[in-house]
């Protein structure tokens, strides 16, 4: 029997008492890992003591190991729908894979915390995410006296662990940070002044370097075997493009296992509609392409419609006006086939772009839109407002589900979708295009209306993603 093992057999029956005095901080961690790990996924949990996180995440199958038997003995009895088991981290054999693995403040107690990180990956598929919480080593000296005063559960010394040891030590175990980010700068309940300070003063920069819980979400690195098994559907949204339609058949190229191309015909006033049935007529023997009539209005309407009619295993979005090369799908293609990302966004300011290509003031509200996005899911953003956008079938399913988190009003479905991945905790990684001036036809967008609509949504997405309490 370790040191650990011992010391939490001993503490095993005045566990949750010890936590009782703390529910604050407690009920936080679990309001959390709420928002993190959606209801109905199976999970692991990795040092689960009593098994109240595991429980509260309301998993469909959730299994939870510990180092104390005495611990799991106590979590069985509690909670009799859940599996566990008296196990080591560092020696984790499970022959099952589970959608998230949950290890909450356990990497300060690991004796090898890259051998339990390498362990957890045999747990876990492709799609599978790690999610972590360790304490702010700032809060020490206070931690520190809590416990000699007793207001908190006595602990043995932990490792010293800051953000970058963590992700070091991810890296060398073969995983890639998602996301990352802080809660509580004030651990302990006080009424009118926790909510509002760990809501709102928590989030903000500097002060959020104070909170003393860190949380990192993981995916494992586990390239695609066959990049070529996918099947491709490219959404076409087209109001007023009639002269870019048979174009863009000419140059969607074939990717993966199969191409189709579904135009998404948005009540035109130049004959758009009538081009799409000529050319999906005259091609229909050469390659899979069809349409469909919105039966809404908004770029937003037209490809959700699109993704619902579409069967390929990868979605993707090409604007009618072409503006995005048609011959840039395979980047987007790959970068999703081989998992270096999960939601590929098409960035246009990288490259220089043509002249007429995009407004002064578009290009203005760009850069203040993607340093916004930047700020609220601590990515590097920096265009938000590319049509180009890629991603499975089968993650945009799930940003659709949960779609009424946000709310629906984005009226061109970017941030609708740049949202819902994050929620989701998608790898998000954008990759640069050239962007080009329209052909033919004027743009659709109303900059000043469809403006203020975006930085609604702003508003309503940092209290959803970023001042969550």
């Amino acid at each position: 029997m370790n040191h650990l093992q011992k010391y939490f057999d001993g503490m095993a029956e005045t566990w949750d008492s010890w936590k009782s005095r703390n529910r604050y901080y407690h009920r936080s961690l679990e309001d959390l890992m709420k928002f993190l790990i959606p209801a109905e996924a199976s999970v692991l949990e990795v040092g689960c003591a009593t098994g109240d996180l595991l429980n509260a995440v309301r998993p469909s199958r959730g299994v939870g190991v510990d180092v104390s038997g005495a611990m799991v003995s106590i979590a069985a009895r509690k909670y009799q729908h859940l599996l566990f088991h008296s196990m080591n981290a560092e020696d984790l054999s499970l022959n099952e894979k589970f959608d998230f693995v949950v290890m909450s403040d356990l990497v300060g107690h690991l004796n090898d915390i890259q051998r339990a990180f390498e362990h957890a990956r045999n747990v876990m598929h492709s799609r599978s995410r790690l999610v972590l919480t360790y304490y702010n080593f700032i809060w020490e000296p206070v931690i520190v006296l809590a416990e000699k005063l007793g207001l908190k559960t006595p602990q043995p010394r932990q490792n010293w662990i800051n953000e970058h040891d963590l992700h070091n030590l991810l890296h060398l175990s073969d995983f890639e940070i998602v996301r990352t980010g802080y809660r509580l700068l004030l651990p302990k309940n006080i009424p009118g002044f926790s909510w509002f300070i760990n809501k709102y003063l928590s989030q903000l920069p500097i002060l959020r370097s104070l909170c003393v819980v860190r949380f990192a979400v993981a995916r494992p690195r586990m390239p695609e075997t066959n990049p070529e098994q996918f099947t491709v559907s490219v959404i076409i949204p087209a109001r007023n493009e009639k002269g870019n339609i048979e174009d863009a058949v000419h140059r969607v190229p074939v990717m993966g296992k199969k191409t189709e191309i579904i135009f998404v015909e948005g009540h035109s006033a130049d004959g758009t509609r009538e081009e799409i049935q000529r050319v999906v007529e005259y091609y229909k023997t050469q390659r899979p392409v069809s349409f469909l009539v919105q039966t809404g209005t908004g770029k937003a309407n037209a490809v959700r419609e699109g993704f619902r009619a579409a069967t390929g295993d990868i979605l993707m979005i090409l604007d009618g006006d072409l503006t995005v090369a048609p011959e840039d799908l395979p980047k987007f293609y790959a970068a999703l086939a081989t998992n270096r990302g999960e939601f590929i966004n098409g960035s246009r300011l990288v490259y220089p772009m043509e002249k007429e290509a995009m407004r002064f003031f578009n290009l203005i509200g760009n850069k203040f839109f993607s340093l916004m996005f930047t700020y609220l899911l601590d990515q590097r953003f920096k265009d938000t407002l590319c049509g180009t956008k890629v991603l499975f079938k089968s993650d945009y399913d799930r940003i659709e589900k949960h779609r009424g988190y946000f709310g629906e009003f984005d009226p061109f479905g970017d941030f609708d979708l740049i949202f819902g991945a994050a929620k989701q905790n998608l790898k998000i990684v954008e990759l640069p295009i050239r962007y080009a001036e329209r052909k033919y036809g004027e743009t659709n967008i109303q900059r000043w209306r469809h403006g203020v609509l975006l930085l609604k949504m702003v508003f309503v997405a940092a209290g959803r993603l970023r001042f969550v309490s």
